[in-house]
């Protein structure tokens, strides 16, 4: 199996994460190992007047913890899947915040992949953690999926 560069299988992605799309997400690579989430707050995330529901960053946090382990996995010819992830919600978030979600691989294992992450709120007076997370991914042959993915020559 030949795999793409980094730029092909990100904007790949980004192309056919239809969950990524409808919230407004926007992945990045910065390296393997990390990943980066933007996404902004929209009336669609509130569950009550001007307050995200919790699990809208909950999605964002497994979206965020996954993809720095798919980083991982990805060049050894291997996707990945959530087997479990946790959650802390530090802050409340509110309509119109700007999210930035960053995530890193801490242990990376013959079948698996712990991840941490913490989603911050861009703020006028400072940039605010508001959740943070621990997952463990599941790491399996890219083989038993067609990924539809292809460099450019």
């Amino acid at each position: 199996m030949t795999l793409p560069d980094w730029p092909v299988l990100v904007a790949h992605y980004n192309h056919i994460n239809h969950y990524g799309q409808a919230n407004g997400m926007v992945l990045t690579v910065p390296t393997p190992g990390h990943a980066e989430y933007r996404m902004t707050i929209q009336e669609a995330h509130l569950s009550s007047p001007g307050t995200a529901h919790g699990g809208v960053l909950a999605g964002l946090m497994d979206a965020v913890l996954g993809a720095a382990a798919l980083t991982q996995a990805f060049p050894a010819g291997e996707l990945v899947s959530t087997i479990e992830f946790k959650i802390n919600y530090l802050r409340p978030v509110l309509l119109g915040d700007e999210l930035h979600a960053v995530a890193r691989v801490e242990h990376e294992g013959k079948s698996t992949v712990v991840v941490s992450g913490t989603i911050y709120r861009a703020h006028a007076e400072a940039t605010q953690a508001v959740a943070q997370g621990l997952g463990t991914f599941n790491r399996y042959p890219a083989t038993k999926r067609e990924l539809g993915i292809r460099n450019e020559e």
